[in-house]
């Protein structure tokens, strides 16, 4: 565990200021030439990525994104632009349903789903045994990536992961974003999660399999998991989804070098998240900030020059093992 050297903005002084900035103020990433591919699943569904550098050689960064996030999410073509211009090339796993396309089947992706992404990566592999392989995973994509790395243990492929303003523990993140303005990350992301299933669920050709008029009505994540995420794969509460999907319990078991960045003040999240150093394996780099936000980490002098931390941050961590 070490402190970050990682300076919030002093123009975003509060976790609120970092974690909205960069949604609603970031400029998009121009001259990023991306490349879709849809890659079929084994169970007949289907997930998207996109490719940044994908006709050209050498090692490969994934990026997993958050709750309801894709290609269009304010970190997404930052890091990958990032990825490009450390000379790698960089790849963006969305879960399904979230690339703008309804995904084929009833079910989606949750927390604790850590099959699509073991697919994704023996796919690479298989297509380029030896290529070095990286994964980086923001929020809920850092939570699946970090239980699959302790489900794999030594088994793991990755050569090095890193991952951001993670839910360690979902029963904790579930109660802390309904308390103050988190309620208002909380509304929002709910909102677009009930929309998007909605879509889906009038689109698809069989019943659906949960009461759609239910789903219409929630308001917030536990109540969305307990209409959807539960009953649509498998779990018999929302308790257990979310005791068995949380990733803190999975660190000592973690056998590749692996980076985490977290903010003590994000507001998605209580600080007793945060795992204590006891419940690290050797090969994890835990840094804390006092600041950051949720995936904020905004720095710079000037308001009309912020810097994006984690894009300098996460390739220096990479370019030891890649």
């Amino acid at each position: 565990m070490s402190e970050s050297q990682f300076k919030p903005a002093w123009w975003l002084p509060n976790p609120h200021l970092q974690t909205m900035w960069p949604v609603i103020c970031r400029t998009g990433i121009k001259d990023l030439p991306l490349l879709r591919e849809r890659l079929e699943l084994p169970d007949g569904d289907f997930i998207d990525l996109d490719w940044c550098g994908k006709q050209q050689s050498g090692s490969l960064v994934l990026i997993l994104h958050g709750f309801e996030g894709s290609i269009e999410s304010h970190y997404s073509k930052g890091m990958l632009q990032s990825i490009c211009r450390h000379g790698w090339r960089g790849v963006f796993m969305h879960f399904r349903g979230c690339s703008g396309e309804p995904n084929r089947l009833p079910r989606g992706y949750h927390s604790g789903d850590t099959a699509d992404l073991a697919f994704v990566v023996s796919t690479l592999l298989n297509r380029e045994p030896k290529t070095d392989i990286a994964a980086v995973g923001y929020s809920l994509g850092g939570n699946v990536l970090l239980k699959w790395l302790g489900e794999t243990g030594n088994q793991n492929p990755l050569s090095a992961a890193t991952a951001i303003s993670v839910p360690f523990e979902l029963h904790k993140a579930a109660k802390r974003i309904q308390q103050g303005f988190s309620r208002f990350y909380e509304w929002y992301l709910v909102k677009c999660a009930r929309q998007r299933l909605l879509q889906k669920f009038q689109q698809m050709p069989v019943p659906a399999p949960i009461n759609i008029s239910l789903l219409s009505k929630v308001n917030d994540v536990q109540e969305l998991d307990g209409k959807y995420t539960v009953p649509v794969h498998g779990f018999s509460s929302v308790d257990e989804y979310y005791t068995v999907s949380s990733s803190r319990q999975y660190l000592r078991s973690i056998q590749i070098p692996t980076l985490l960045v977290h903010s003590k003040d994000d507001p998605f999240m209580s600080e007793d998240v945060i795992p204590e150093q006891s419940e690290l394996s050797e090969h994890i780099t835990l840094e804390v900030t006092e600041a950051g936000g949720h995936v904020g980490f905004v720095s710079g002098k000037f308001p009309w020059r912020p810097e994006y931390w984690l894009e300098e941050r996460v390739p220096e961590f990479l370019k030891y093992y890649l």
